[in-house]
């Protein structure tokens, strides 16, 4: 089976997070650039298999799509563009950096480390990952 790969999508900074093999379990991968990020994607998946891509969907507490929604929706035309075979889909992230923060508490680590933006985005893109796994399996 091929890979599942999640993207908590920011203005600068974009987090990744994968699943096994099997798609079991969500993993934290990496934060990169957003700028490199499709040169990142497309150099990660001539080494591993990825199945779909799952971008997080930045929605207002209203449901209404957030500010970021249109650099988000410009890389998923380009992609899907240039990967045609390989699937884009949404889902809603909101409250995923409030989680990310509260599982950085709960994992002990200390003020210096929950402060690093680029991990709240890796661990964003995990819960992002995870969530969607879940949703998914109660689906079926």
């Amino acid at each position: 089976m091929a890979r599942i790969l999640s993207i908590d999508y920011g203005k600068k900074r974009t987090g990744i997070a994968v699943t096994d093999p099997l798609q079991i379990i969500a993993n934290g991968l990496v934060t990169v650039s957003t700028s490199g990020l499709f040169d990142f994607l497309r150099e990660y998946m001539s080494k591993e298999p990825v199945e779909r891509i799952i971008i997080g969907e930045p929605k207002q507490a209203d449901g209404s799509p957030s500010e970021n929604m249109a650099r988000i929706t410009q890389f998923a035309n380009r992609w899907r563009k240039a990967y045609p075979d390989i699937p884009i889909e949404f889902y809603d992230e909101r409250f995923t950096s409030v989680l990310a923060h509260k599982a950085m508490l709960d994992g002990g680590l200390h003020k210096k480390k929950r402060q690093d933006k680029a991990l709240v985005d890796e661990i964003s893109a995990t819960i992002i990952l995870q969530s969607y796994l879940e949703s998914s399996r109660r689906k079926r």
